[in-house]
């Protein structure tokens, strides 16, 4: 049989099957001293300049008789090995593409302060003690936003994680019931120290989480004490065990102003205010916050969530003998989520000047850019660390940096908040015109899906051809819906010119 080289789809496919292994056995067995392991990561992360970048001598894979990379792929032990050749020789044929090579610095400055690039780590399990955060930093990350401190100690429960998965994918949701920080309020102080002092250009930020007025400003005085750039109030964590914690003060205007006020009372520095998705209009309490002393909002926390329902023996993950409870949800499918909430406060007059830390969902440097299109100076991720490490960082920077640089942009800033004009309320839709879906017959594999979506979901608009295999549309059903473009897996139906509705009807 002849063998195919992958395409943009199919490399990418082909990416994803990879475990995305420490110590990469495909790139310590290449015996060209190339990285595979580099040039896969890059191409599963949409660094398209990255994997360019990284298969530079590729053309060795071509006429390399070991195959030794192949040999080594752990994949192997579990169905087969990935096609690492191939991905090599996409890579390496990328560069014919004449695209600019420019990469623009991702340098930013976030409530007054200078950050190198606009990523940081948020208060989570990834960012609780300085061997964590320091290895973060000496990796590229900019910043970190420390794991909440409160005076106490929670008590933690195990498992604490759980995940949702779509067919091959890695996880696509996430659960957790962890609390804050499991260190001493002195450990997490000497923590901040110690940072501030071996990484000084790097921006710390404290997030504290107090039980009354009187804790809130102490904790406030302690991280200012303790070297800190930044404070960062926790309004949002969605499972607190206490009463009047977490996301129950977010929800709560008059509260998130009373703790933001007496944050203030205990720092000069500047203060974000975390908000919780768990409320219908975020922008209200993130209103109180600002009038209370804050300096900007971060946004969004964790969703609050029941994982699933084991059909069994009726418990729900992460099962903690027997029993579970609410929890917070991130991962990639929050991003939706949170891209709403932070367009609905960009969007608002009191706040669209309001310097914002997004989060929620970011994987990629393309969600990253998102983020900062819609309004964001300043971007935080947890759950894709956990996922794959904070190696991601070398992706976001590099890919961020080249689409800029593509773009003719000079610096992230020029990005931030662009797309905002391009979002409107639902009644000022252009509703007069269509534009219908335009499916390419020599890309199409004849798989039918769009048949069955537009059949069995949609306006019945497309048959299949009996002598082709392959589906065609009726125009006179179609209502330009697009969920045969949505559903294809090969991309073979893309949108065609729109069409005013009045010269339609005329004909």
């Amino acid at each position: 049989m002849l063998e195919r080289a992958l395409n943009k789809i199919s490399a990418k496919s082909e990416s994803d099957g990879c475990l995305l292994c420490y110590n990469a056995p495909c790139t310590e067995t290449c015996p060209n001293g190339l990285d595979p392991a580099k040039v896969i990561r890059s191409i599963r992360f949409e660094n398209i300049s990255g994997a360019e970048n990284y298969a530079k001598g590729s053309e060795l894979c071509k006429i390399c008789k070991e195959k030794s990379c192949i040999k080594a792929c752990l994949k192997d032990k579990i169905d087969k090995p990935v096609e690492i050749s191939k991905l090599m020789e996409y890579a390496g044929n990328l560069n014919k593409e004449n695209r600019s090579k420019k990469k623009i610095g991702l340098n930013t400055t976030f409530c007054g302060l200078p950050c190198e690039n606009p990523f940081f780590l948020s208060s989570s399990v990834v960012a609780s003690n300085y061997d964590m955060v320091a290895k973060a930093f000496e990796m590229g990350w900019a910043g970190v936003a420390f794991k909440t401190i409160g005076t106490f100690v929670p008590e933690e429960v195990s498992p604490r994680f759980a995940t949702i998965r779509k067919e091959g994918n890695s996880f696509i949701g996430f659960k957790n019931i962890e609390q804050i920080s499991d260190h001493t309020l002195e450990e997490n102080l000497e923590y901040l120290r110690r940072l501030k002092r071996d990484y000084p250009t790097k921006i710390i930020i404290a997030s504290i989480l107090g039980q009354n007025e009187e804790e809130w400003t102490y904790l406030a005085e302690k991280m200012t004490e303790a070297g800190a750039d930044i404070i960062e109030c926790n309004f949002s964590c969605p499972h607190m065990t206490g009463e009047g914690l977490g996301s129950d003060v977010g929800q709560n205007p008059e509260l998130v102003a009373l703790y933001t006020a007496a944050t203030r009372k205990g720092t000069h520095l500047p203060i974000l205010a975390k908000m919780t998705p768990n409320i219908g209009n975020m922008e209200v309490p993130a209103i109180a916050a600002m009038k209370s002393g804050a300096t900007g909002i971060a946004a969004i926390n964790t969703i609050k969530s029941i994982m699933n329902i084991n059909l069994d023996d009726f418990t729900s993950e992460p099962q903690v003998d027997g029993k579970s409870c609410v929890g917070g949800y991130s991962g990639k499918t929050v991003k939706p989520i949170a891209l709403r909430f932070i367009h609905d406060m960009k969007k608002h007059p009191y706040l669209k000047e309001t310097p914002i830390s997004g989060m929620g969902g970011i994987e990629t440097w393309r969600d990253a850019a998102e983020f900062l299109a819609l309004g964001c100076t300043n971007l935080q991720v947890t759950t894709s660390i956990m996922q794959y490490g904070y190696r991601i960082i070398e992706d976001l920077i590099d890919g961020l940096s080249s689409y800029l640089g593509e773009r003719g942009f000079s610096s992230v800033e020029e990005m931030v908040g662009m797309a905002l004009p391009n979002l409107v309320p639902a009644d000022h839709l252009n509703r007069h015109s269509i534009s219908y879906p335009n499916i390419n017959r020599d890309e199409c594999v004849g798989c039918g899906r769009c048949y069955l979506s537009c059949y069995d979901g949609g306006h019945q608009a497309i048959e299949m051809d009996e002598a082709s295999g392959k589906p065609k549309l009726l125009a006179k059903k179609c209502v330009g819906c697009h969920l045969c473009m949505v559903v294809c897996p090969v991309g073979a139906i893309s949108a065609s010119k729109r069409v005013d509705i009045s010269q339609i009807n005329k004909n």
